[in-house]
């Protein structure tokens, strides 16, 4: 629905953002709560910023193409065979 690509980099188990954010999603399309919410960092042709998509709202990539956010680096070693590989510091 909404035209942007990311890289997952942290997942809620279910929604754990603020009431605020949930309200300001337009009813008809707002997911439900009790489902994983993934922090991306996102990128569109305009911009590139921190999303929080909820999983019925994912689809996966298919063009294998690298995304280009300036905290890619910082988190991940590089793109592997279409995979991110994160950096051992950010392991838990």
């Amino acid at each position: 629905m909404l035209d942007f690509r990311g890289v997952i980099f942290d997942v809620d188990p279910v929604f754990a953002n603020t009431d605020e954010w949930y309200q300001s999603i337009p009813e008809g399309i707002r997911p439900r709560k009790d489902q994983p919410f993934y922090h991306l960092l996102a990128e569109n042709a305009e911009s590139t910023y921190v999303a929080y998509v909820s999983q019925q709202n994912l689809v996966h990539d298919e063009s294998d193409e690298p995304v280009d956010h300036p905290a890619i680096a910082g988190l991940f070693t590089g793109l592997v065979d279409g995979r991110y590989n994160l950096r051992r510091e950010h392991r838990h």
